[in-house]
């Protein structure tokens, strides 16, 4: 007796060929996110190492690749966003926006500014220096 999921169509499906028909699939089978366990790896033709999820329709077996923009995109999942556009339209997923790395030159407080280092005079020393102003090494100030 054969699997009913033998004779399925098999299709590996990228982050940009993904459709709102697939996206609602891996939505509805993975409510709350696919765990480590719900992961398949397999080689591709290249012999690249492909994770993926598995979701099934009547004769297709879809293995959609894993990735930060899925996981991002499945949790903010609203069928409303694609009622424009056809079930296997795969210009109906746009790209997620995803968090930039804070730079470690930046400050780390919460208030979302940089702080500029000011001098005594209580500016940034832009106006300090002068374009038509050479420095001369050979001149010592006291700073005293």
């Amino acid at each position: 007796m054969k699997n009913r999921n033998e004779n399925l169509k098999r299709v590996i499906v990228d982050f940009k060929k993904l459709t709102p028909e697939i996206l609602s699939l891996l939505v509805e089978k993975y409510p709350d996110g696919y765990d480590e366990d719900q992961i398949i790896s397999f080689k591709n033709a290249s012999n690249e190492i492909i994770e993926a999820v598995e979701v099934t329709t009547k004769d297709t077996k879809y293995l959609v690749k894993v990735s930060k923009k899925l996981a991002i995109t499945m949790e903010n999942y609203d069928e409303d966003d694609y009622g424009d556009f056809a079930t296997d339209d795969p210009d109906a997923i746009q790209d997620p926006e995803i968090a930039i790395e804070a730079d470690d030159d930046l400050d780390t407080d919460d208030d979302d500014t940089d702080k500029i280092e000011t001098d005594d005079d209580g500016d940034d020393d832009i106006d300090d220096i002068e374009d038509d102003e050479p420095i001369d090494e050979d001149d010592e100030e006291d700073l005293d």
